[in-house]
């Protein structure tokens, strides 16, 4: 789909309200890559006496380093002459059960390879068509990217290559899908985007309609989609309906959109932004009618393909929402040192708990943190709709200088919101450039889909 691309920072993470790792999927809206494997130097020691090896300067007893290459790497496919191991599909299945927080279900595994084969067969034919248009991919741009991702749960780039490792990944695979975005939206750029055009009058159109839409429901969406022809559609609807149970059960969306998802939003987790039902496709729109914030659709086949939909949230259209507001507030929170019983500690959380109700304001923040020995962090320009739901609920009746009921938990912290200032927002009708690029982004991704069938049809790929 790709309907309005919008990065935000979540200030919300500023105050650690929320302890998901979402640092592999925070890579943002242009994550990319390329391959780098870390490389150790055996000390030389003395010249032997061959005559074969005395230039080599070999040591007579060799220290080795590292582990024991495997006797045998087996190919799974070759594209185009590109080989992909079956360690590149572990460790690929590896760095995406570190994106949601866990390892996959053993029963799920052996279908999730597949499809993580799938992708990486895509990945090498995006990556290969790049190449052959002279599209060059630098490792410093893969750098930079890896240093972002480690940036986001404050590692360096060593830290995180040791981290990846120490969970059956690598930093070479993560580099390698790095490259791929990379690559896949530079050809976009200079294949597609060029030969896309929107009209002025399209672009009224849907400005016109959206004045006279005033108040009607919107929806930030998220979209999970996965291509099929008539031949295919069956194993693809069964795929979708395995990501989805893997998403009921509490992992990612937008992990999971990053891995699967075959719309060029897969960079950015598959947000389509905020949109209309009528935006859409029809059956989507008969789907996203009926859903509300927090659900996802069962698998819905569409033109060419699949989809899983996400809602994150709604609001009505031009018309004023206490959650847009935009806050300035201070945390308190009191921590408790490692192995503190509840015993101990609840009898502190309740003393916690009334000085809050009374807290007198921001100014009575500090004096709060004081007597509990607390910390405080005060952050401006706080949208209430970046905190977690439950937070919104509570905070959307509060007042300036009343505080939350503590929340969090003995091994994070117990904290609470003081709101210190609230500005409320009225809202705008969307710009004549961001409706320009909304169906500008639309238009660029139904035709990187074609494009990308192309590559797969054209391409020689043999299964070992």
């Amino acid at each position: 789909m790709g309907w309005g691309i919008r990065k935000t920072t979540n200030v919300a993470a500023v105050f650690r309200l929320n302890s998901t790792r979402v640092w592999l999927l925070a890579a943002g809206a242009a994550v990319a890559a390329s391959s780098a494997i870390a490389q150790q130097t055996d000390k030389a020691g003395q010249p032997t006496r061959s005559d074969t090896t005395q230039a080599l300067r070999l040591p007579q007893n060799p220290q080795v380093f590292g582990n024991a290459m495997p006797s045998v790497v087996k190919a799974t496919a070759i594209v185009n002459g590109d080989v992909i191991t079956q360690t590149d599909v572990e460790q690929r299945l590896a760095l995406l059960a570190i994106a949601n927080g866990g390892k996959i279900p053993e029963g799920e595994a052996d279908a999730l390879r597949q499809q993580v084969l799938r992708n990486l067969i895509d990945e090498t034919l995006q990556i290969q068509a790049a190449k052959a248009e002279k599209i060059d991919v630098k490792s410093s741009d893969i750098d930079n990217t890896v240093k972002r991702v480690a940036g986001n749960v404050k590692q360096s780039p060593e830290q995180l290559e040791a981290f990846l490792k120490s969970n059956g990944s690598s930093i070479r695979s993560l580099r390698r899908q790095i490259e791929g975005e990379i690559a896949w939206q530079r050809l976009q750029r200079q294949k597609i985007e060029s030969g896309v055009s929107v009209g002025d009058d399209e672009v009224k159109a849907v400005l016109g309609k959206l004045t006279a839409s005033k108040g009607a429901e919107e929806y930030r969406v998220g979209e999970i989609f996965l291509s099929a022809t008539p031949d295919t559609q069956a194993q693809t609807l069964a795929n979708a309906n395995k990501i989805l149970e893997q998403l009921r059960n509490g992992a990612s969306f937008a992990g999971y959109a990053r891995q699967y998802s075959e719309a060029s939003t897969a960079a950015v987790g598959g947000d389509l932004g905020w949109v209309r039902p009528e935006q859409l496709p029809a059956p989507l729109a008969t789907a996203l009618r009926s859903m509300g914030p927090g659900t996802v659709s069962n698998p819905i086949p569409v033109q060419g393909g699949v989809s899983i939909l996400a809602v994150q949230d709604t609001r009505k259209i031009l018309t004023r929402d206490p959650r847009d507001a935009v806050l300035s507030l201070k945390q308190v929170s009191i921590n408790f040192p490692k192995g503190t019983s509840r015993q101990v500690a609840e009898p502190i959380v309740a003393r916690f708990s009334e000085a809050s109700r009374t807290v007198g304001g921001c100014g009575g923040a500090d004096k709060l943190a004081t007597e509990f020995h607390g910390e405080i962090v005060q952050q401006d320009g706080v949208k209430m709709r970046d905190l977690p739901p439950a937070l919104q609920q509570m905070m959307m009746a509060m007042q300036v200088g009343q505080a939350t009921q503590p929340f969090g938990s003995l091994e994070e912290g117990v904290r609470t919101l003081v709101i210190c200032g609230r500005d409320e927002v009225d809202p705008t009708a969307p710009s004549y450039d961001e409706i320009y690029s909304q169906l500008n982004e639309e238009r660029i991704n139904s035709r990187a889909r074609r494009y990308l069938r192309d590559l797969r049809r054209d391409a020689v790929i043999e299964f070992r």
